[in-house]
């Protein structure tokens, strides 16, 4: 039998490490993730050893994802076992930044999960479009239907609009309204963590420390959730 297990998950947008990114790598340690859903994360040149070395200065491993997925990257403490990993390229329209999801099966403690984590586009017709594909791009990715899902990152528009209400309609927002961007001033909530109905949320907040202000435009958000399936 699984022992109870409550997963933390961290989103955080790290505009490609362009502030302070000792900064970023002490508001990821100072919240003990058990994993991250990172966007912007480095993906041009010596992305790997980047992306590497922002996992081991926040005190975790790298999953999957970088350039692959986009800019999208998973990282992980060594607590959190990994069984599969995806990177999918969304569709991609002329003079459109390419968007992506990268997607990890794990399992904390014999609790399984699937993580992706995604950023959608500025434009909000591209935004609507690919909140669709993400969402089918689960189960294409080699997630089956009997593991729950947590979806994270930064969905470039508050939850009261369309793409949102998609994913919504299929996966529980764990945020309140507690706005994340611009960091040093936060007026709108465009980043979430959403997770499986089959799964319990506990609590989520948002991060406002004197280095979330140095290290990025974004306010990382934080949710706990308990892995223990309702339905079962």
């Amino acid at each position: 039998m699984s022992e109870p297990a409550t997963l933390r998950v961290m989103t955080y947008n790290v505009r490609s490490l362009r502030d302070d990114a000792a900064a970023v790598s002490r508001v990821i340690r100072e919240a003990q993730p058990h994993v991250v859903c990172v966007q912007e994360a480095p993906r041009f040149l010596r992305w790997r050893s980047r992306a590497a070395a922002l996992a081991r200065t926040s005190g975790l491993l790298v999953i999957a994802g970088g350039r692959g997925a986009a800019g999208n990257l998973l990282l992980c403490s060594l607590a959190v076992e990994v069984t599969h990993r995806a990177e999918v390229l969304l569709s991609h329209r002329p003079k459109t930044h390419p968007r992506g999801v990268v997607v990890a099966v794990c399992s904390l403690r014999g609790h399984r999960f699937a993580l992706a984590g995604t950023h959608l586009d500025l434009a909000a017709a591209e935004r609507r479009l690919h909140a669709d594909e993400l969402l089918d791009a689960l189960p294409r990715s080699g997630v089956g239907a009997d593991i729950p899902v947590i979806l994270a990152g930064d969905f470039n528009e508050q939850r009261e609009e369309p793409a949102r209400r998609r994913i919504a309609a299929a996966l529980t927002d764990t945020a309140d309204d507690t706005p994340t961007y611009p960091a040093k001033n936060p007026v709108r909530r465009i980043d979430s963590i959403y997770a499986d109905p089959r799964l319990r949320f506990v609590r989520s907040w948002v991060v406002g420390t004197a280095d979330v202000m140095l290290a990025s435009d974004h306010r990382p958000v934080v949710a706990e959730i308990d892995l223990e399936d309702r339905t079962s």
